[in-house]
């Protein structure tokens, strides 16, 4: 643990973060899970809700620095590729 009184609140702002940042992830994976769950089934109507929702979670990612935008580019064509598939 540090002495210095910065020092404390930068570890104390790190973990709040880490904390926020895994509530993060664990939306965007669950999100994903959805949209992967819908489109085995080939329900397309409700992958297209998914679809909608993981979309959005991957873009928030992106602008709070926890996804890269290559990744989230990634993401969202491989999700468009299956949901275009679903015909």
């Amino acid at each position: 643990m540090p002495n210095i009184k910065s020092a404390k609140k930068r570890v104390l702002l790190a973990k709040a973060r880490n904390i926020r940042n895994k509530a993060n992830k664990s939306a965007l994976k669950t999100a994903l899970k959805k949209f992967d769950a819908a489109a085995a089934e080939g329900n397309r109507t409700e992958a297209e809700g998914a679809y909608k929702v993981a979309v959005k979670l991957v873009d928030k990612s992106v602008a709070k620095g926890i996804l890269h935008k290559n990744n989230a580019a990634h993401k969202k064509s491989a999700m468009t590729l299956k949901l275009n598939s679903l015909g």
